[in-house]
């Protein structure tokens, strides 16, 4: 018997839900020495960058920068709307939910949890039912995650306001996107959002680092009924700075800074539209893929219906332990990183390894894709995990469609 042969060696494939894949643009952006942090160069070009974030979350409002993670953002929208003794509704499609109402709850808000399970979105009529028996309007915001990254379920957030507005409800509807901004259809003003949160490290291919919150008029307004606000997490200086440190709350992130700009500079050369229409192609041939593989008996996408499932990630369950042996043989012997399953069971027990997640968000093609699929299509044959055959063959089907269309 021969012995077998490690196929790693070349540059590896990082295919987690965020942080994406990195373009050569955005790493060379970053490759230089520290700039001046008071003038020339990285002030005048910072200045450049919300007018850009706009076009992405498609608003015309405003934009707050913040040198954080995702979790950073979820605390500066909350604390710039909501005080002590609040309450917030929030329906929950996955772990990341949970998680922003956690945060809510930590700084005295009070939380009423939908809990709709991890493969289902968001019941409209029942948010409206509750929006309407609370005629007191006790309840200040909605918080409503876009693309759960758990559960890989992408909520309607378009009628999710019109729940709100269907109740005649005054709170504020605020969105959770930093697994779908840039990759899933997002439109900030049509779909009446107030408020939202992104990361730089998923759509926008960025390291982590940095974060955002998107606001609009009424929410401002709700903000300057507040007697006291955290001096950092105050979105106020940071949206209408008098000075460039003001963006920040301190000393810029440098070096993210001009990886940002090379990032907008190719979602806005490839067009936000193509952008979207890449990421749903993709995320198709994905799914036609796993459709193969799932005629085994043994895997299975955890949303069953399509228009549900988002455009960047794609969660998956095998019996355990097999996902997580999958995951390690494509790491060790082809290079490629797979997602661990995430708030699908508890860490650490036997049931936790039977899910894991595809990330294809940000920098991706076609030939990543069909790269990735035939990474996990060795993979479930090297460790004879029974599977369907034939997945290369319908996802290049969709993907040639898509270029003959």
């Amino acid at each position: 018997m021969r012995d077998s042969v490690k196929l790693s060696a070349g540059r590896s494939y990082l295919a987690i839900p965020g942080p994406s894949v990195m373009p050569d643009q955005v790493l060379q952006a970053m490759h230089r020495a520290s700039p001046n942090i008071y003038a020339g160069e990285l002030v005048e070009m910072t200045d450049t960058l919300p007018e850009d974030l706009r076009r992405v979350a498609r608003t015309k409002h405003h934009v707050a920068i913040y040198i954080s993670n995702g979790h950073g953002a979820w605390e500066a929208a909350l604390s710039n709307t909501l005080k002590e003794g609040d309450t917030v509704l929030v329906p929950a499609s996955g772990s990341f939910a949970f998680g922003w109402g956690e945060m809510a709850a930590a700084l005295g808000v009070t939380i009423e949890l939908m809990d709709f399970g991890r493969q289902s979105p968001f019941d409209m009529a029942r948010i409206s039912e509750r929006l309407k028996a609370d005629t007191s309007h006790q309840i200040k915001a909605v918080l409503g995650v876009h693309v759960d990254t758990s559960t890989s379920i992408r909520n309607d957030l378009n009628a999710l306001r019109a729940a709100i507005d269907a109740a005649d409800h005054p709170a504020l509807l605020m969105a959770d996107c930093i697994a779908s901004l840039g990759c899933d259809r997002f439109e900030m003003d049509d779909w009446g959002v107030d408020v939202m949160v992104t990361g730089c490290q998923k759509g926008l291919m960025v390291p982590a680092g940095i974060s955002f919150v998107f606001f609009n008029d009424k929410a401002a307004a709700v903000r300057a009924t507040l007697t006291r606000v955290s001096r950092y997490w105050d979105w106020v200086p940071r949206a209408n700075p008098e000075w460039f440190y003001q963006y920040f709350g301190g000393t810029a992130p440098t070096h993210h800074l001009y990886g940002l700009r090379a990032a907008l500079d190719l979602i806005h050369a490839e067009g936000i539209e193509q952008v979207w229409s890449r990421h749903a192609t993709l995320a198709r041939a994905i799914w036609a893929a796993c459709d193969q593989w799932s005629e085994g008996g043994a895997l299975a996408m955890n949303v069953a219906d399509p228009s549900l499932r988002s455009h960047a990630v794609t969660a998956l369950r095998l019996p355990s332990p097999r996902a997580t042996d999958l995951r390690g043989w494509l790491e060790e012997n082809l290079g490629l990183t797979l997602g661990i399953g995430l708030g699908m069971a508890p860490p650490n027990t036997p049931e936790w390894h039977g899910f894991f997640r595809l990330g294809h968000m940000g920098h991706v093609n076609g030939h990543m894709i069909l790269g990735l699929l035939g990474g996990i299509d060795t993979g479930l044959k090297a460790l004879n995990i029974p599977h369907g055959a034939g997945a290369l063959e319908a996802a290049s089907k969709v993907l040639a469609g898509a270029q003959s269309a």
